[in-house]
């Protein structure tokens, strides 16, 4: 086992929640804090997760939890990948092995999981805002606990992370932010120095003397009052860098070492005690994947991983009997960008997720990483595409959430060809649903001027990339899973499709299966259920939800008694747009009988994704069963042997 880690944890088996934690010494806080880091290892190793973000606060976390009253005291984790320390401290321990598995432990914070979550989250930088929000209705009660954000340096670089401040320095309600610091190094000097100084600046007296200092500068001449202002400022500068966070009314503090607790814990409770109103921010810096070698060593610090082992670090790997969804779009654009220098790849901050490396890689002047700021990826991609330039802007289809509005006014309102390329569409499996990419059709499909379509496997993808690499009209949406492709081969040479074309699979007689997107494998077995059964069954697939192949719908309505759509989306998407058109065109008036499956009208929870596909009805099965059930067929003997199987 890694010699970092301890092998016993006689401390930790002592803790049934935090009130055990407040009751430690320093020494047995250091000890905890070991334990805490192996734990978090060995059951990461097992069930997978985010690993590097976690180990990055244990003390953080131990820290806290000695010096703050939860849940009375409000610890708020900004994102809550980073927070598998803090549920094993609040007793949680003994279901760590259920982690992000089906009726397990989340992997994010998650308020109906326990009362120490005040707040979930599964997207970044909302902690200030939510903190913010029960500062304010603490003080409305006229209660006295504390509220404390932690939010990462990356988080910060969200818009929503600054507004929050902002309104935080003017609403002047007393709360904390912990900027958690992982991208930057303090040595040992200048680590000590600053925390002597945090510790000194956090404390009663000298914001005491601070406050009188700046009432007595206020009775001095404008000029000698600006001067001191400016020394004092230029004196903390010089040690904490506070300057912006003090221009917007945020108390700053800091940096001190996370890692530290003889550092980490004076300071918390100076902060915890002081009186005065208003914010304060304490900058920590970290290290992600601290403690633990492998992660520590690795270029991503073992940020989200699967199953590991704990002894050498090594990754479990499945064989893949596919490429990636995810591979293939990332080949495709930089195969595209060879040809074209006009094409330019746009991140928000996930390089590696959505497969903008290789392309980094492979033309570094064309590639932006814009940071965690959806908003301004779409925005600025559409300047881009205002000049002549062909962005691709690839962002996860949960995260594409937060950038709704500049889809519709910056890019669809002026017919601007930003190339939306949505990975993690659909159900996406442990990360639960806060990930699930599920809202996408529903939301571009009521957008006007957008081109959206979905591939059905690998190979479509490839089209479809170099559909919208060669469509300047206008935007375009390009939404695909998570996870391996369907093996289907690879075509040689890509072919740009007709827009608002769709393709006609398996001819039959009685029943049309209609699919968008990935769906369409289920589509045709259950054609194969249906043919067993007796029903001859076409399969079409959509390929495009905007514009609608509305001849191909037409022509399924007319020649079929029953119509099934099928997609990988909420209610509201694709079979909506379907049943609309139909009903426009009068061909509900008469015997067709139409059935829309869609991931049902709720949240699904962390498991599997073929788990979440049976809960959601979108299985092959649920798909005949479907049309067997508008015939008015049994079918009762359809669907519970191929889920026993």
């Amino acid at each position: 086992m890694d010699s970092n880690l301890p092998k016993s944890t006689p401390i930790l088996d002592r803790i049934s929640g935090p009130a055990d934690v407040r009751a430690l010494g320093m020494d047995d806080l250091k000890a905890l804090s070991a334990e805490v880091r192996g734990e978090t290892v060995r059951n990461v190793a097992y069930t997978g997760g985010h690993l590097g973000s976690s180990l990055g606060v244990v003390e953080l976390t131990v820290a806290l939890h000695h010096v703050f009253n939860a849940p009375e005291d409000k610890i708020i984790w900004d994102v809550g990948h980073q927070c598998y320390p803090h549920k094993i401290l609040t007793g949680r321990r003994d279901r760590m092995k259920t982690l992000r598995q089906g009726g397990g432990l989340s992997g994010f914070t998650n308020r109906a999981e326990s009362a120490y979550d005040p707040f979930g989250a599964g997207h970044s930088s909302t902690s200030i805002s939510a903190a913010l929000g029960m500062a304010v209705a603490r003080d409305l009660r006229g209660g006295d606990t504390n509220v404390v954000a932690v939010i990462g340096d990356g988080a910060m670089s969200a818009g929503m992370a600054f507004e929050a401040l902002n309104h935080a320095g003017y609403q002047r309600s007393r709360m904390i932010v912990i900027l958690n610091d992982n991208d930057m190094s303090i040595d040992q000097p200048v680590g000590a120095m600053s925390a002597y100084l945090s510790r000194l600046i956090s404390s009663k007296t000298y914001r005491s003397a601070r406050d009188f200092a700046k009432q007595l500068t206020r009775k001095l001449p404008k000029m000698l009052e600006d001067t001191a202002r400016r020394a004092e400022e230029y004196a903390r500068t010089l040690v904490t860098g506070g300057t912006m966070f003090e221009e917007m009314g945020i108390y700053y503090v800091g940096p001190i070492d996370g890692h530290n607790l003889e550092h980490l814990l004076p300071v918390l409770t100076n902060i915890r005690d002081d009186e005065g109103d208003g914010p304060v921010l304490l900058h920590v810096v970290t290290q992600k994947g601290h403690g633990y070698t492998p992660a520590e060593e690795a270029d991503d610090k073992y940020h989200g991983v699967g199953r590991f082992d704990v002894v050498t670090g090594a990754r479990e790997k499945s064989p893949a009997k596919a490429p990636s969804y995810t591979s293939v779009f990332s080949k495709e654009l930089v195969r595209i960008g060879g040809e074209d220098d006009k094409v330019c790849a746009i991140t928000a901050a996930m390089p590696s997720g959505t497969g903008l490396d290789a392309f980094a890689d492979a033309y570094p002047k064309r590639f932006f990483d814009v940071g965690i700021a959806e908003q301004h990826a779409v925005t600025f991609a559409a300047g881009l595409a205002a000049e002549g330039f062909k962005p691709f802007c690839a962002i996860y289809s949960s995260f594409m959430q937060r950038a709704y509005d500049q889809i519709i006014h910056d890019c669809a309102l002026q017919k601007l060809p930003v190339r939306f390329a949505m990975d993690r569409a659909g159900l996406v499996g442990a990360d639960g649903a806060t990930h699930h990419g599920a809202f996408d059709l529903a939301f571009l499909g009521c957008v006007p001027n957008i081109v959206a379509m979905a591939p059905a496997d690998e190979a479509e993808l490839m089209h479809m990339t170099a559909t919208a690499a060669a469509f300047d009209e206008g935007p375009t949406a390009l939404r695909y899973p998570r996870g391996e492709g369907v093996g289907v081969a690879l075509p040689n040479r890509v072919e740009v499709l007709e827009i608002g074309r769709g393709r006609i699979l398996r001819e039959g007689t009685a029943v049309a299966l209609l699919s968008i997107g990935t769906r369409l494998a289920a589509a045709l077995e259950a054609a194969e259920m249906l043919a067993a059964r007796g029903l001859s069954a076409t399969v079409a697939d959509a390929r495009f939800l905007k514009p609608l192949d509305t001849d191909m719908v037409r022509r399924l309505a007319k020649g079929h008694e029953v119509l099934v759509t099928v997609e990988d989306g909420s209610e509201g998407g694709f079979g909506a747009h379907v049943l609309q058109f139909l009903a426009r065109e009068g061909m509900l008036d008469g015997g067709l009988k139409v059935r829309a499956l869609a991931i049902p009208d709720r949240f699904i929870e962390h498991d599997t994704q073929d788990a979440q596909l049976i809960q959601a009805g979108l299985t092959a099965c649920d798909v005949a069963a479907a049309a067997m059930t508008a015939l008015g067929l049994d079918t009762a003997s359809l669907c519970e042997p191929a889920r026993r199987a």
